[in-house]
């Protein structure tokens, strides 16, 4: 099961006791994922459609928790996918239909289907807690989180630019800030941050799914500083073994081209001691002096001896010697 299924199962099972939760959540899923068909008639009927059956499970829940109506469920093959199926719930009597539209406000008193998106006058989303309810049913129809172990990206697909600027919105409410993007016909709104992932699923309320991302995002980040002191300590490795290697080589060419007997002392006894100790480190050489000396003086008298090798090389390239 992927990590966005496991938090839609989770979802799933997710049921608010509030009735306006309810109806917030139903009026998501069917804005997402449901259409609404009229007969020549006029009679209506309610249908949603979806991959998940973790999704139809809850609609259909809830649709019986909320109004304790009749649905029918069925399931088809997928059309590009045959190993995929597809589960439809419909509200086929009239009255339900009817019922279920004008709590969700859908339709209007003579009715009209006119969906109304402004936040600031939909009384089924005034409250907090039907915020909520909403985007978690928002992400139930027409969501997804990627795999977390791979990259951090959330994001429920909209038909309809103005239902995604509603759910930016909302996201913002609760201190999200969620960007959309067009992608083909559908206007996409998502989140890429993995600590704005974690409070997505706060919102929702999965608290499973969020101790599971939680604990991948603490993994990744110990591996992460795990690689990052490696890499350091690798560097910081082949900056002194460079140090080293080309210490050696000033202090082999004074002792080839000049001899040590003109050096002073402290100068003459660190270059027999780097000599004798190519591997060592500077702290280390200090140690071996006598009388000891800190990685500062050992490190003076070092470049010491590079800065006479360096002169000595140009006054043999001057000569020809």
């Amino acid at each position: 099961m992927s990590f966005s299924s496991m938090v839609k199962e989770e979802l799933s099972h997710q049921m608010s006791s509030a009735r306006h939760c309810q109806i917030a959540e139903i009026t998501a899923i069917i804005s997402l994922c449901g259409r609404v068909q009229i007969s020549e008639r006029d009679s209506y009927c309610i249908k949603i459609h979806t991959e998940n059956v973790a999704v139809a499970r809850k609609y259909f829940t809830l649709l019986k928790k909320t109004f304790n109506i009749k649905t029918d469920v069925s399931v088809r093959q997928g059309m590009e996918n045959h190993s995929s199926r597809i589960y439809s719930v419909c509200i086929r009597k009239h009255e339900d239909a009817i019922r279920v539209l004008q709590a969700a406000k859908l339709i209007d008193l003579y009715g009209e289907i006119e969906e109304n998106l402004s936040l600031a006058q939909n009384v089924v989303i005034r409250k907090s807690c039907c915020k909520r309810a909403f985007i978690r049913g928002a992400f139930l129809a027409a969501g997804s989180i990627s795999d977390p172990e791979k990259f951090y990206h959330f994001e429920i697909a909209c038909t309809a630019p103005a239902k995604a600027v509603q759910l930016q919105e909302l996201m913002l409410f609760f201190g999200l800030e969620a960007k959309i993007i067009q992608r083909k016909k559908y206007n996409v709104v998502y989140l890429k941050e993995g600590s704005q992932i974690v409070d997505i699923l706060n919102v929702m309320e999965a608290p499973v799914a969020l101790m599971e991302l939680e604990n991948i995002r603490i993994l990744k980040e110990m591996r992460g500083s795990v690689n990052r002191k490696v890499n350091c300590e690798t560097a910081n490795i082949h900056k002194t073994v460079s140090a080293a290697v080309k210490q050696i080589e000033d202090i082999s060419y004074i002792r080839d081209h000049m001899g040590f007997e003109k050096l002073p002392d402290t100068l003459r006894e660190i270059a027999n001691l780097r000599l004798a100790r190519p591997e060592a480190t500077l702290k280390e050489l200090g140690e071996a002096l006598d009388p000891p000396v800190g990685k500062s003086g050992v490190n003076h008298r070092l470049r010491k001896l590079g800065e006479m090798a360096e002169d000595l090389r140009q006054r043999n390239s001057v000569t020809g010697a």
